[in-house]
């Protein structure tokens, strides 16, 4: 029987265990001196995930206006950690492309994602972590399936979610 306990509201609890994960992380970055924005980190870590891909696609994971990530996107390349090249299949676009240089930084951006996971799950076994995961793989496909159902094929679909592996 579904529980109708607010408390115990899937949706909320997701949507909350998400924020809690993306401030916790904020939070330790900033300790550890990572001298990235949320949106910088977030953007290399999934660019990590999706080498190659195009800004209109990145900016869809990422849920923000294609002009905002060109302009993160410059500062990304002017640090030395993000290479524009050019889309052999559409002249118009670029794909991007982590440099060497952004190796360090996205190791440490692991570094802090890894601490951020193990004190979210401080307390639960390991087979029972497994069994959360394959939950939420689960979920993410039936998700995935109803979106191109409803016509949403277009959309890039990201394989995980920053801070849980960056």
């Amino acid at each position: 029987m579904v529980s109708h306990d607010p408390n115990r509201s899937f949706g909320f609890i997701v949507s909350d265990v998400t924020r809690l994960l993306r401030r916790s992380f904020n939070r330790r970055a900033q300790r550890m001196g990572l001298g990235l924005t949320p949106a910088q980190w977030q953007t290399l870590a999934h660019l990590r995930r999706n080498e190659g891909i195009n800004q209109g696609a990145l900016a869809q994971i990422l849920e923000v206006q294609p002009i905002t990530l060109s302009r993160l996107i410059d500062r990304l390349e002017a640090a030395g950690w993000v290479d524009r090249r050019p889309d052999p299949g559409d002249r118009r676009a670029v794909r991007l492309f982590l440099t060497a240089a952004a190796e360090p930084i996205l190791d440490r951006i692991r570094a802090v994602a890894m601490e951020t996971i193990a004190e979210a799950m401080a307390g639960i076994p390991d087979a029972e972590r497994e069994r959360i995961i394959d939950a939420l793989l689960i979920v993410r496909e039936n998700l995935l399936c109803q979106d191109v159902v409803a016509g949403s094929e277009d959309l890039v679909i990201e394989q995980e979610e920053v801070p849980t592996d960056a």
